[in-house]
């Protein structure tokens, strides 16, 4: 049993041909727009030959072919495909089975099995075209990739298969999407912007700290804020083991009841907000994620949900 290609990786097939000659090669290749080399191009005496094309990072697994450093060449009956070749983790998380991360720790769990052997080791390589990859028995396939924005209200978990939460985010999508998970946390009494995907690579982009994707918050805190608190939240509270931040924040109202406050992160740790202002001996009454890189959450209405354009997924996946 096959498994489906990874989106994002086209294979482009030049029929069955045998070269004749040495000009004869050189002309089709230059039809073709292929220039074989022994650095991995189309090897001599090769009749059946697949060109991959790869999404970045992505490299070309060779069967049958002779390493470029090797001076032997492969008999003339050998006829070498060309096969992509991914790393599991980025298989199970292009799927849309859970993010890279996760299908990491499936895999040392001992949860994924390669046509049949368990596999525990990180970076092994898989041809999606022809192993067999199950995740606790069930087949992997790749899935058509979905980004949605949701306006995600207070109460309201994010996760997808959490027994003890009484409402999941993923409640207020449509059934038939249920292979989407969250990008990120918003703690259950925290309201706003959240993303929902079954793209690994577009999960990680957002959530690792190496690339920088910003997420602002509109703050309501029981008290007075003040500027020196910011500051302080500016250059770092040690919390524990952590040290807590954020890049920006400016208060925005005051008044008897409390203040409104717009923070700006770079990288969320769990209820860091809450923590920092807690640290000051102020109780978060709403915390509101009004945006995400340059993705604002605007007039979307609470509770529900809208894909991403094209657009939006250029500019936050923009180096």
């Amino acid at each position: 049993m096959q498994v489906s290609p990874i989106p994002g990786t086209r294979l482009r097939r030049f029929g069955s041909i045998r070269f004749r000659s040495a000009s004869a090669r050189h002309q089709h290749q230059h039809r073709a727009g292929v220039h074989g080399s022994r650095a991995g191009g189309i090897p001599r005496g090769a009749r059946s030959v697949f060109t991959p094309i790869t999404s970045p990072g992505v490299g070309p697994r060779v069967s049958g072919i002779p390493d470029s450093t090797s001076t032997d060449r492969a008999p003339k009956d050998q006829e070498p495909i060309i096969v992509v070749a991914v790393r599991l983790q980025k298989l199970i998380a292009d799927a849309g089975i859970a993010s890279r991360r996760a299908a990491e720790a499936y895999i040392t769990a001992g949860r994924v099995a390669v046509n049949g052997e368990v596999v525990t080791t990180l970076g092994t390589r898989v041809d999606p075209l022809t192993d067999r990859v199950t995740v606790d028995g069930q087949l992997v396939r790749a899935a058509r990739k979905l980004y949605i924005a949701l306006h995600k209200p207070k109460g309201y978990t994010c996760t997808r298969s959490d027994p003890h939460a009484a409402r999941k985010v993923g409640e207020l999508l449509p059934p038939e999407w249920s292979g989407v998970y969250p990008v990120g946390r918003l703690d259950r009494e925290s309201e706003g912007l959240l993303f929902l995907t079954n793209d690994g690579e577009f999960c990680l982009h957002l959530t690792h700290p190496r690339f920088g994707i910003r997420k602002k918050y509109l703050v309501t805190v029981a008290g007075r804020a003040e500027p020196r608190m910011l500051e302080r939240f500016r250059k770092g509270v040690v919390c524990g083991d952590e040290t807590l931040k954020i890049e920006r924040g400016r208060i925005l109202a005051v008044n008897p009841g409390g203040s409104l406050v717009e923070i700006e992160l770079a990288e969320g740790r769990y209820r860091e907000v809450r923590r920092l202002f807690a640290s000051e001996g102020l109780e978060v009454e709403r915390l509101v994620r009004t945006q995400i890189g340059p993705i604002k959450l605007g007039e979307l209405r609470l509770g529900r949900w809208r894909t991403l354009t094209p657009a939006e997924l250029k500019t936050l996946l923009a180096p």
